[in-house]
Parts: C-alpha cells; sequence; structure tokens
C-alpha cells in the first residue's frame, strides 16, 4: 500500500528533477542580442521582466518595437548598463539578477506560500527579498532555480510544502519582492527561533524580526 508521505515524496522528487531540468535548457541557451526590430520568444520575456518592474505597458507579442526600446533604455539607466536600447550581455545580467520571468515569479510564489502563508504581508514579501538578495549576492547560485533548491536551503523545499498552490497574496508579494520592497535589510537568512536547530544559523548577524521570523546577514 502506498503511504501518504511516500506519495508527497515521489511527487517532490520529480516536481525537483523537472525544475532542474527547465534550468539546465533555460542556461544552455544562449540569450540572443535583442534590438529594434527583432522578433524572437526572448523579446516576450523581456517585455514580461519590465512590465512587471512597471517600465513597460505594452503587450507581450514577441516584437520589440519602439515601445520595448524605450523600457529597456529606462532599466537600462536605473541599472547602472549603457542606455543604448540594445538587450546584449551586460543587459541580460541585470535583468537575471534583478527581476524574473514568467516561470520564475511562479517558482517566487510557491516558495513565499510554502515558506510564510501564515505571516503578515510584510513577512510575506520578506522572505521574496531573501530570495532576491541571494540570486544578487556572490555566495549563493544567480538564479531562482538554483537558490530555491538548493539542497536544505528550504525547509518547504524539503518536506514538500512546497507543492502546495499559491494564493494571490503569494503572487502579489512576488512582484513586490521583485520589485525591490526589502522590509530585510538585505538579509541573506531567516528562521523560526522557537523552531530552528541548525547552531550555524544563530552566528549570523540579525538585522530584523518580522512576524515569527528572524532575518540575518
Amino acid at each position: 500500500m502506498i503511504t501518504k508521505k511516500w506519495a508527497v515524496t515521489s511527487i517532490l522528487v520529480v516536481l525537483l528533477i523537472i525544475q532542474s531540468f527547465a534550468w539546465k535548457t533555460d542556461h544552455a541557451e544562449a540569450a540572443p542580442v535583442l534590438t529594434l526590430g527583432s522578433e524572437d520568444p526572448k523579446v516576450s520575456d523581456l517585455q514580461y521582466r519590465l512590465q512587471v518592474l512597471g517600465l513597460y505597458a505594452g503587450g507581450l507579442d514577441g516584437k520589440y518595437g519602439i515601445g520595448t526600446e524605450a523600457s529597456v533604455k529606462q532599466f537600462q539607466k536605473q541599472y547602472g548598463v549603457v542606455a543604448d536600447g540594445t538587450v546584449g550581455p551586460a543587459t541580460w545580467r541585470k535583468l537575471r539578477m534583478y527581476t524574473l520571468g514568467k516561470n520564475d515569479m511562479e517558482i517566487m510564489a510557491k516558495i513565499i506560500y510554502s515558506e510564510a502563508r501564515g505571516e503578515s504581508y510584510k513577512g510575506q514579501v520578506a522572505v521574496g527579498a531573501v530570495v532576491m538578495n541571494r540570486i544578487q549576492s556572490n555566495e549563493f547560485p544567480d538564479t531562482i532555480q538554483g537558490v530555491v533548491f538548493q539542497k536544505n536551503a528550504f525547509t518547504a523545499v524539503s518536506d514538500g510544502q512546497y507543492g502546495m498552490k499559491p494564493n494571490r497574496t503569494a503572487y502579489r508579494a512576488a512582484i513586490d519582492a521583485m520589485r525591490g520592497w526589502d522590509p530585510t535589510h538585505n538579509s541573506l537568512y531567516y528562521y523560526n527561533p522557537k523552531t530552528a536547530t541548525n547552531k550555524w544559523i544563530w552566528t549570523r548577524a540579525r538585522t530584523v524580526n518580522i512576524g515569527r521570523h528572524v532575518f540575518a546577514i
């Protein structure tokens, strides 16, 4: 007889394999250089990232028109890239550090919901902020897939809670975290002091308490 625990574990293993394969596939493909007039699926990805940031109001049509170019230049100015409207390696690096694609946002909402669904809205954004801080840090993988599925990084991934369906609040918190709201003051870690068993985490410098979580650098 298949037990409930075994079934949940099996589903989680399959999910991790699929996510890992998706990450490897995505990064095996070099991002194309995009300029005015380009038509490519990556243009839709670019448009989505800019749209979530609030820099692009057009449709996700995969066509690099003047509206997309203007949004790219605005992004480049804000993030310290030459504002020439060309999305080359330097701009892609910044986009991947400070924005998330559509599939990435799903991962963000799921980790927020599974880790912090009982917390306040600020507490949920805080968990997302830690994920973004890790992506931007040299101490962690540089993709959300690498960060979230890093071994033993998140309890919800280890115990299967990650598989739950996030609610609308988790998606809103994911967007706010991606847009740069960081209530944690650049924290890279968080833990519940009532349940934490890893002694090492207590050695990290604390930044702030939000709900049941202590955040630290």
